[in-house]
């Protein structure tokens, strides 16, 4: 009844019947099968990579589902026994590096679970798939699943905030705000546009390599308001950096198009990245993309930033949009990450538009 009142049909046929019958089903299949919407919202989970510490290439463990639809990236093995420490520094260089959603352990005689790998890997945001051959006890308590799979335990948690039925509400809330957003600047982005043709010649646009959700590395795009090619000159004009950290900024930039500052003034250089976030690379909420080069800069604390999507606007830009200080930065990003909810989203992006109007200097 409730189907036939909500598609207004007022004459039952045999053909409204079987459209019921396959329509129904494919609606219940979608909502309950995230992992399929979340691939047509832009996140496939065929794209994600794990890495694996004291698990051998034979293992029938590698035929599980989990396994066979994610890369494996990277792996430790080790004859003696696995310290604490040497398991922690190998996934932080990897999380540095590569572009990791899952990490899988092996719990062995050689290797233990103690509180502080517990909390270590409890701290990292990814998915989690613990093996052991005992049922293990833990010393936290947190959500998890276990399967018993070839006289294994196999001991799965999900700490990846942006995932699932809340990932799937995000990325149609940016979907549908990035088109009334585009919608309402056609005339700003022609007009810059032409604007940067006149003064600076092509291409009005740039891609600049970032990096995003887990490690993932995407191009982001941005009108021009510098010189082409500005980026590699950081190097040279490191000296003329008013900040430490892996923020840059000159004052007086000799970088810039002239007439250009206006543009990054009100933030209107970021509108083409409204393409990465309909591409699903970006969110319209988020810490900010930073180059590759700057997770040199990162402790493991702050890595974390990276398990959520990079976003246009956040809690920086609508507090102190244009300070340079990366302890700012750092106090933010983690303030926004520890409170991620859609409703903090929705908040920041009504309250955006006025942190802009309000802005007198150029952002980073």
């Amino acid at each position: 009844m409730i189907f036939i009142v909500f598609f207004r049909f007022t004459i039952l046929s045999r053909g409204y019947l079987v459209l019921f019958n396959l329509l129904i089903p494919l609606i219940l299949l979608l909502l309950r099968n995230t992992e399929f919407l979340s691939t047509a919202l832009g996140r496939s989970v065929f794209s994600e990579k794990y890495i694996s510490i004291n698990l051998h290439s034979e293992s029938l463990l590698y035929k599980i589902r989990l396994l066979t639809l994610r890369s494996e990236v990277a792996k430790l093995n080790k004859d003696s026994s696995l310290s604490s420490a040497e398991i922690k520094t190998f996934i932080d260089e990897q999380i540095l590096n590569e572009n990791v959603n899952l990490i899988v352990l092996k719990i062995t005689e050689q290797i233990e679970l103690s509180k502080d790998l517990e909390e270590y890997l409890l701290s990292t945001n990814k998915k989690i798939l613990i093996v052991s051959d005992q049922k293990l006890d833990f010393y936290n308590k947190f959500l998890y699943k276990i399967v018993e799979v070839e006289n294994k335990y196999l001991v799965y948690l999900n700490n990846d905030i942006q995932y699932g039925s809340r990932y799937l509400v995000k990325r149609l809330i940016d979907i549908v705000f990035s088109f009334v957003i585009l919608l309402l600047t056609i005339p700003f982005i022609f007009f810059i546009t032409f604007f940067i043709l006149i003064a600076d010649g092509f291409p009005p646009i740039i891609k600049q390599e970032r990096i995003g959700l887990h490690g993932k590395k995407f191009n982001m795009y941005k009108f021009r308001t510098m010189k082409v090619d500005s980026h590699k000159e950081r190097e040279f004009l490191q000296k003329l950096n008013e900040h430490d950290g892996p923020l840059f900024k000159i004052e007086n930039d000799p970088r810039f198009i002239k007439g250009a500052k206006l543009v990054r003034k009100f933030s209107l250089d970021e509108l083409p990245q409204i393409i990465n976030i309909l591409k699903g690379e970006m969110s319209l909420v988020g810490p900010r993309p930073l180059f590759a080069e700057d997770n040199a800069h990162f402790d493991e604390i702050y890595i974390r930033r990276l398990n959520v999507l990079p976003g246009l606007t956040g809690l920086l830009q609508i507090n102190e949009r244009n300070t340079a200080d990366f302890e700012i930065w750092h106090k933010y990003d983690m303030q926004y990450m520890e409170n991620w909810s859609i409703y903090n989203d929705l908040k920041i992006i009504l309250k955006t538009p006025l942190a802009i109007l309000k802005s007198r200097n150029s952002g980073i």
